[in-house]
């Protein structure tokens, strides 16, 4: 009999959930950056052998909201946990007790029985200093692979038993023009300082493979006319640092060439605009004012 269960990261913004995402799933598919509150979309990733499949889930982290674009996030953040088989709560080792998962999500309508919690970035806290953990809790850090494999397991035997709903060979669910959105946007993340990237919207308005590769044209969408020359930078070269480090990310993802056409465009207060977050996948609830 196989097992098939879904995995939700939950945890506040920084606590290492995306490295520790990328970590179980064996690839780079979630956005990583020291800047906090980088996922916005949730990101699905595949992990499946013979007997087990797991389909692991990395929202956005569990921030107050100040806007409408981290109410949405937040939002979909409570979707993926409420619908999971399984919650992996992801808290710094140095930050140990990690808080009950009732507190960190007073929202939820219901919260799933079967949880882990990881506690991250383990390669930072000296053995002598680590509190002791209990039975439903695992060490681990996504640098030095302390603790991965254990976790995997773990998860594989929390999943529950059902057919696999996926094709065991693929790494993610998603279609490809997400994650070359989620691409330019962590080198908009690089590239950029201070708040400006989270102003940066990111739209894939055509994909096509073509016999020489794939030919992708996006826009990044600021708020403000302001902010274009900023991402633009002088004589271009912000904006072509940033797609070359996308296109150089894609490339490998896809192992083919790609060519990667980017234009910046003005959104006006995107941010709080209902359509324009449900254009870059966070659609509003009817009825949610």
């Amino acid at each position: 009999m196989t097992k098939c269960g879904i995995v939700a990261l939950a945890g506040d913004p920084n606590a290492g959930k995306s490295t520790l995402f990328n970590a179980l799933v064996g690839e780079r598919l979630a956005i990583t950056s020291p800047k906090p509150q980088t996922t916005r979309v949730p990101v699905h990733g595949l992990l499946s052998d013979d007997e087990v499949q797991l389909l692991l889930v990395d929202p956005a982290g569990l921030m107050t909201p100040a806007y409408a674009l981290q109410s949405a996030m937040r939002r979909a953040a409570v979707q993926v946990v409420e619908n999971a088989d399984v919650v992996l709560q992801v808290h710094p080792l140095a930050a140990h007790p990690a808080p009950a998962l009732e507190r960190l999500l007073p929202e939820a309508r219901s919260l799933p029985a079967r949880r882990l919690i990881a506690y991250t970035k383990a390669d930072l806290v000296p053995e002598g200093a680590r509190p002791a953990l209990g039975g439903d809790a695992v060490a681990v850090s996504a640098v030095s692979g302390e603790g991965v494999a254990a976790l995997r397991e773990r998860l594989r035997h929390a999943a529950p038993e059902g057919p696999f709903l996926y094709d065991p060979a693929d790494v993610g669910t998603q279609p490809l023009r997400f994650f070359a959105a989620e691409f330019i946007r962590e080198a908009v993340f690089a590239e950029l300082r201070q708040e400006l990237p989270y102003a940066v919207a990111v739209e894939i308005d055509a994909f096509r493979e073509e016999t020489s590769g794939v030919y992708i044209r996006a826009t990044l969408a600021v708020e403000r006319e302001s902010q274009k020359p900023i991402v633009l930078g002088k004589g271009g070269r912000t904006i072509k640092a940033v797609g070359t480090a996308a296109r150089e990310r894609m490339a490998a993802f896809l192992d083919r060439p790609v060519h990667l056409d980017l234009w910046v465009t003005v959104w006006p207060k995107w941010r709080t605009d209902k359509a324009r977050l449900a254009r870059i996948g966070l659609p509003t609830p009817k009825g949610n004012g």
